[in-house]
């Protein structure tokens, strides 16, 4: 199990800060380890990375709302999450989970983690101890009732293969991290034009977290025309996540003031910014409309 580098402990000013309402809609909480042990099935060792450190991260940004996502070092023990989004409060936060087909099978346990916050469920298919792609249709199923939504980690050539099935699945689809494609594959890719296909169905949405498919590492500047494709495409359907603390790098921790002056670039009307950061959240996820 690789070590993998821990956030940066402060946050470059951005020269912009989040709308009221302002959400991330994706960020892990890693512990603490006595608490909340790893699984051993995972692919990396974090640092923990605590409530208190994320709200740090949050006061820099103007971020007033959040979803946590449960990262593949939990497996499907939900745990940490859940109880995290209890803390930040259920008037703010909201989470997304990992099951299976065996904890799916259970109406209970489905009905108390929509009671802590849990909204949808994640397959993640990069980084692995998730959940086999081949139970989204048995999953997206059984979640349908409760009006969760799918998300999806994988990369974009496996986008691009299931796409069509995604397509048809009774829940809407969030896709994480612009669709894990490489900028060095181009726009007219495969995978990219796959999920702008999944965004012109109506159905999918896409998360605007995209450092990690830049082929040319940090300023990421080769991300913005992906970006600007996506906010063109959906502006209705796009929603913005910082990834912190950005687990499983090695080589390079992005500072997330930065990355926010990103999305500033790729959308900077304060319209859109706001459709983004506010508007969007609030439909998928269900918070009340902001001021």
């Amino acid at each position: 199990m690789k070590p993998c580098l821990p956030p940066l402990r402060t946050v470059t000013p951005p020269s912009w800060r989040g709308p009221a309402g302002t959400c991330d809609c994706h960020f892990h909480i890693f512990g603490p380890f006595d608490r909340y042990p790893l699984s051993p099935g995972r692919g990396y060792t974090p640092e923990a990375c605590l409530i208190p450190d994320y709200r740090a991260v949050a006061e820099a940004l103007g971020i007033e709302r959040m979803v946590v996502v449960q990262p593949s070092v939990y497996g499907t023990d939900n745990a940490c999450t859940l109880d995290a989004t209890e803390e930040f409060g259920l008037d703010r936060a909201r989470a997304v989970v990992v099951i299976d087909e065996s904890v799916s099978a259970d109406a209970d346990a489905l009905a108390a983690m929509a009671k802590r916050g849990a909204c949808g469920v994640r397959f993640n298919a990069v980084s692995g101890n998730g959940t086999p792609l081949d139970q989204l249709d048995a999953l997206a199923r059984r979640i349908a009732p409760l009006g969760w939504h799918l998300q999806l980690y994988t990369h974009g050539d496996t986008l691009a293969d299931i796409a069509p099935r995604l397509a048809a699945l009774p829940v809407p689809v969030v896709v994480d991290h612009m669709g894990g494609v490489h900028t060095a594959d181009g726009l007219n890719s495969p995978g990219f034009q796959a999920l702008l296909r999944l965004l012109g169905s109506g159905r999918a949405w896409v998360k605007l977290c995209g450092y990690r498919i830049s082929s040319e590492g940090p300023p990421y500047a080769d991300v913005a025309p992906f970006a600007r494709a996506l906010l063109a495409a959906a502006p209705e359907r796009c929603v913005w996540g910082t990834d912190w603390p950005h687990p499983s790098l090695a080589q390079h921790m992005p500072d997330d003031g930065a990355l926010f002056d990103l999305l500033g670039e790729w959308a900077p009307d304060a319209a859109t910014r706001r459709r983004v950061l506010v508007e969007n959240p609030a439909t998928l996820y269900g918070f009340p409309a902001a001021g």
